[in-house]
């Protein structure tokens, strides 16, 4: 019989898992369902978008009838699903029961928006889909000043778009840094200090209070000063969309996600629940560096688990490892990116770090074109293990990042990355000797005084 295979969300994780599937089973039925208008896009663009430099229909990759054509795929967008049975084996969407064989769960997340009087006046917005995007872009004309809440990557990565496009931006954050948890404060610090001469203006350690106005946004009260503005844009971070696994009653995990096998199987009252997969912003993951559970809300995680999720709801065996979610952002001339523990993350799981850190060049010093280009290792004392690693840079951090994950995942200690690790070398892409290297001879002094 010819195999039914049913994905609820469209974001990168359902449409990876719907062409795994596909690419594993060639004959078997596939239906994508989605609340969204647009489908196979990248939320990541939508900063760059609203300053110019890329548009709206660049950003979207195939429409539903590309994969109605090409793959075989019926999408089924502006669809909301009702109800699952997975007794019956059902999915209900738009008053239509589909039987399916295997589910796949890609409902992603939704913005938090903290409970705080006018968070639904006009002129407030969240930044998650195109819609949102175009919703923003109609709203700015009108436009001065601008709030945004959150000053994590998104935050500072819209916050510098929009100040770009000539509006007075204002960042408020309740955490006393920028880009909090994933990065250390003294990373952040010089980020701070870049948006600042760019002439982002920032409130840190105060939490937003309420949104003010008649009707549309007119003001916003963090802490106890209050901030004119005539936009406010909530980047407070993503939370898993848990409508349909509480619906059908799945486990739900301690960090407010679904658990999770290998498999990408959900869970039950502790029991695997045949046939059904999830992937992407609805999971929690393992971490691959402190002995617990972690988020990677990714789009490259999202990929990597819609893969493992659409092989086996094809009929295949996969499964997902633990990650160290590397992330890597642009924000006008700066990039910064990070992979495994901070230091406030590796508190948090109860264990320490030696830190080190070292500061260098992009390129060979006598070449031109270079940027000053800065490196902190973690290290865990105990194991000697590398458990976290962060840089800052003008260019070329996504290859370094990804060379530092690898040791990380590897469980590689810091005396073999000094030992047995190269990097490949020319003056227009890096100093003979990289930075990396250079921060990892500091963290071992580190640990030597740690014995003395």
């Amino acid at each position: 019989m010819v195999r039914k295979i049913v994905v609820i969300g469209s974001g990168a994780a359902g449409m990876t898992a719907a062409s795994t599937a596909r690419r594993i089973d060639p004959q078997a039925e596939i239906t994508v369902l989605t609340e969204d208008e647009h489908i196979a896009y990248s939320p990541c663009v939508i900063p760059w978008v609203l300053e110019g430099l890329t548009d709206w229909d660049s950003i979207i990759m195939h429409d539903p009838e590309y994969y109605r054509q090409e793959r075989g795929i019926e999408v089924l967008n502006l669809t909301k699903v009702s109800a699952v049975d997975s007794v019956a084996k059902t999915v209900t969407a738009g008053g239509k029961a589909l039987p399916y064989d295997s589910l796949v769960l890609a409902t992603g997340g939704t913005v938090f928006v903290p409970p705080i009087p006018g968070k639904d006046l006009g002129n407030v917005f969240v930044v998650r889909t195109i819609n949102d995007g175009k919703a923003i872009e109609a709203a700015l004309p009108s436009v001065e000043q601008v709030a945004v809440i959150g000053a994590g990557v998104i935050g500072l990565e819209i916050a510098l778009s929009l100040q770009k496009s000539g509006k007075q931006v204002t960042v408020v954050e309740m955490m006393d840094q920028v880009i909090p948890r994933i990065f250390d404060k003294d990373m952040a610090d010089p980020v701070q200090n870049y948006l600042q001469s760019q002439g982002v203006r920032f409130l840190m350690g105060c939490p937003i209070r309420s949104v003010q106005g008649e009707g549309k946004a007119q003001a916003v009260q963090a802490g106890e000063e209050t901030i004119p503005c005539q936009m406010v844009i909530f980047a407070t971070g993503v939370r898993a969309n848990l409508e349909i696994p509480r619906m059908m009653e799945l486990d739900i995990g301690s960090l407010g996600a679904v658990q999770t096998s290998p498999t990408m199987q959900p869970y039950r009252r502790g029991r695997l629940v045949p046939d059904v997969y999830l992937a992407g912003d609805v999971v929690q993951c393992q971490s691959a560096v402190a002995p617990g559970p972690t988020m990677s809300q990714l789009g490259s995680s999202a990929v990597r688990q819609g893969i493992v999720a659409g092989s086996n709801a094809a009929g295949s065996h996969a499964t997902h490892g633990a990650v160290a979610s590397p992330w890597v952002s642009v924000i006008g001339d700066l990039q910064v990116a990070g992979t495994g523990l901070s230091e406030s993350l590796a508190s948090w799981y109860g264990l320490k770090a030696v830190c080190g850190k070292a500061k260098g060049h992009s390129r060979a010093r006598y070449y031109p074109g270079g940027s000053p280009y800065t490196v902190k290792i973690l290290v865990d004392p105990s194991s000697r293990l590398i458990i976290g690693a962060q840089m800052m840079a003008g260019e070329d951090l996504t290859g370094r990042i990804n060379w530092l994950t690898a040791a990380i995942t590897e469980r590689v200690c810091i005396d073999d990355l000094i030992c047995r690790f190269e990097n490949a070398y020319c003056p227009p892409t890096s100093m003979v000797r990289d930075v990396a290297l250079a921060a990892a001879d500091d963290a071992l002094q580190q640990l030597k005084r740690l014995t003395c």
